[in-house]
């Protein structure tokens, strides 16, 4: 048995880095006039942070010849749900120009935290979170960056924007580790295309709205409000069972791919995560049992259907006894069962739980596990063949604690995307350096421990 897992775990490897490293370009835009420029935020964890919410009320680019805004409706972005993982902000026309730098407003912060030292897991006590006075009021700041290339719009197609906000830097904690509630927002941003690893969208979630199977292309709802195009080719990959021609509502859909000029996505990856119209998403916090199949899931609630908002930012324990079908992310196939069961629900993994909602009760029906990301230092590399080995990674979170303090072991394949690293064997010579590594968590078949198949490994770059 442990072998078929071992060749299953082997198989999810080279699908994931598939799935994570692919995508499809944009066509070229030509203007001397105006080009468009989309946006991406992703992020870096602070432990125990499992929430931090930040309103950006506008993203200003600074010109050679003025300064157009591409976000100017306030966004609020639970920046804690997208380590590793990159969701898309805006999407706007500006002057063709050449950008050096962008302004970002923000306000409202809010931390969410988790007291991993009761049991079950507990929501921390509140914390009164505040701008530091060396940035701004309490309430509201501006920062700007400089980007370490510039951004040229209007010469070169469609432009994009990448941004990360640093948690683990910005939010101050005492000499006893203890958050504060001080933010001194540090945040990186960069130029990206729709084409390269880092500006391709990653997680997109959202309900359907229509399909069009005549134009190969669907409409979903999707985060901060947004419905968003995205349109298929030949070469987009549906999980097992589905294709255009089946898509119908209700259905909640997860989707991979790149902008493209008229902020439509193409599509590399589509996946129907279910055909419920209820669900709750987020981080496990504990397991009942904690080995064997799985009775109860004490889950940290990071995003839900509109019948359980109420559930956001909070910690539910869910009876799952019923539950007899689960999911991974993106694909299906014969080893799916055997890597992600009701024996292997662990602490820490990201998993959405979809089902129905009646009378007030919520009724899990089907559960999958999602893609997400882990920042750690690093430790010791193994490596068998090219990028084919593992690594250790220090966390102090949510996977560090259900180690027990041990490092994760992190599995990557020759197609696993490195990203500011020249693969295992550029790590073997860092040191202990940051990473980190996104994929999917699973039960490492020889020791019962949490293992991840990554299929992006990254050193994140220093703030500007």
């Amino acid at each position: 048995m442990k072998k078929i897992l071992g060749i299953a775990l082997s198989l999810a490897l080279s699908m994931l880095g598939a799935s994570c490293g692919g995508g499809s370009s944009s066509s070229p835009v030509s203007s001397s006039q105006s080009s468009a420029v989309f946006v991406t935020g992703e992020d870096a964890p602070l432990a125990s942070v499992v929430g931090f919410d930040v309103t950006i009320n506008s993203i200003t680019l600074n010109g050679n010849n003025g300064s157009p805004q591409v976000l100017s409706t306030p966004t609020t972005v639970d920046f804690a749900r997208l380590l590793g993982l990159r969701s898309p902000l805006a999407f706007n026309t500006v002057p063709a120009d050449t950008y050096n730098s962008a302004t970002f407003s923000l306000s409202s912060p809010a931390i969410s935290w988790v007291d991993m030292s009761t049991t079950p897991p507990s929501i921390g006590a509140p914390i009164t979170v505040y701008f530091s006075p060396t940035t701004g009021s309490a309430t509201q700041t501006t920062v700007t960056v400089n980007f370490p290339t510039a951004m040229v719009v209007g010469s070169n197609g469609l432009a994009g924007l990448r941004m990360e906000f640093d948690i683990r830097q910005s939010v101050a904690v005492d000499g006893s580790g203890q958050i504060t509630g001080a933010v001194n927002p540090v945040i990186y941003a960069n130029a990206v295309k729709a084409s390269d690893p880092n500006g391709q969208v990653t997680d997109l979630t959202g309900g359907l709205v229509s399909a069009n199977a005549a134009s190969n292309s669907f409409v979903i709802q999707g985060p901060y409000g947004r419905q968003l195009t995205v349109d298929v080719s030949n070469t987009t990959q549906f999980n097992s069972g589905w294709n255009i021609n089946d898509l119908a509502t209700p259905a909640f859909v997860g989707v991979q791919g790149s902008f493209q000029a008229d902020g439509s996505l193409m599509a590399s990856n589509v996946e129907v995560i279910t055909t419920s119209q209820a669900f709750l998403s987020g981080r496990v916090l504990a397991v009942n049992p904690t080995s064997g199949p799985v009775q109860q899931i004490t889950l940290w609630v990071g995003e839900t259907s509109a019948d359980l908002v109420s559930d956001v930012d909070s910690i539910q324990t869910i009876d799952v006894s019923a539950v007899t079908k689960y999911d991974m992310c993106f694909f299906d196939n014969l080893f799916t069962n055997a890597l992600f069961n009701d024996s292997s629900v662990i602490v820490g993994q990201r998993i959405f739980i979809g089902g129905s909602y009646s009378s007030g009760v919520f009724t899990p029906q089907m559960i999958s596990l999602r893609f997400q990301g882990v920042y750690g230092t690093l430790g010791t590399v193994s490596i068998i063949s090219g990028n084919v080995g593992t690594f250790q990674m220090q966390n102090n979170g949510l996977i560090g604690y259900s180690l027990g303090g041990s490092p994760l072991t992190v599995a990557t394949a020759n197609a696993t995307l490195f990203i500011n690293t020249t693969g295992l064997s550029g790590l073997q010579s860092s040191g202990s350096i940051p990473l980190v590594a996104g994929g999917l968590l699973f039960v490492d078949p020889t020791t019962s421990t949490p293992v991840m198949a990554a299929a992006v490994v990254a050193d994140p770059p220093q703030p500007q």
